[in-house]
């Protein structure tokens, strides 16, 4: 589902984050990012939300290369933001998609399946969340067994608030539902 070609200010950015680095980076994404760029959703987005980079020892410098407030983010307008703090399903890295294979010499970008980053916004849960979910519910489309079923044996036990998050999931769903039933 990516795009075929790069849109800009992404196309440049990731070029020049390519060019500064010396060995291969990977980075496992989520986010608006992958919303926008592997499954179509026309919104804007500053960031490229990234929950792992490997080797680990090169978190600290992309970060400082190409994250917020560096001096490529000043030019293009966009960066690296390390997300710490959402809960994503536990075997997520094992459904990951590379999202530009071979078109960047150092940097490996790989995006989270669908259902792993819809289940990553339940618990912030705004609007916008709300509104990618519902566009990846159309646009791949779910299968809701397979949301319920990963988000009950995969990130449930791991959840701070799961009775919150339970009824999130469930009013998600019925929305869905009824978005289906519209002619």
């Amino acid at each position: 589902m990516p795009l075929k070609s790069i849109p800009e200010p992404w196309n440049s950015f990731l070029s020049e984050v390519d060019d500064r680095v010396n060995e291969e980076v990977e980075m496992h994404c989520l986010g608006g990012f992958v919303v926008t760029m592997f499954y179509c959703l026309a919104r804007l987005t500053a960031d490229v939300d990234v929950v792992l980079i490997t080797p680990r020892g090169e978190s600290e410098g992309l970060l400082k290369l190409a994250g917020k407030g560096s001096e490529l983010h000043q030019r293009h307008g966009v960066y690296f933001d390390l997300v710490t703090v959402a809960t994503i399903p536990e075997d997520y890295d094992q459904r990951l998609t590379e999202m530009f294979p071979r078109v960047f010499k150092h940097i490996r970008l790989f995006a989270l399946d669908p259902y792993d980053l819809a289940l990553a916004k339940l618990e912030r849960n705004i609007q916008r969340d709300r509104d990618d979910v519902k566009h990846l519910a159309r646009t791949v489309p779910f299968d809701l067994d397979v949301l319920k079923d990963r988000y009950e044996k995969e990130m449930r036990p791991y959840l701070a608030n799961p009775a919150r998050e339970d009824l999130t999931l469930r009013l998600w769903i019925e929305a869905i539902e009824e978005e289906r039933r519209r002619p």
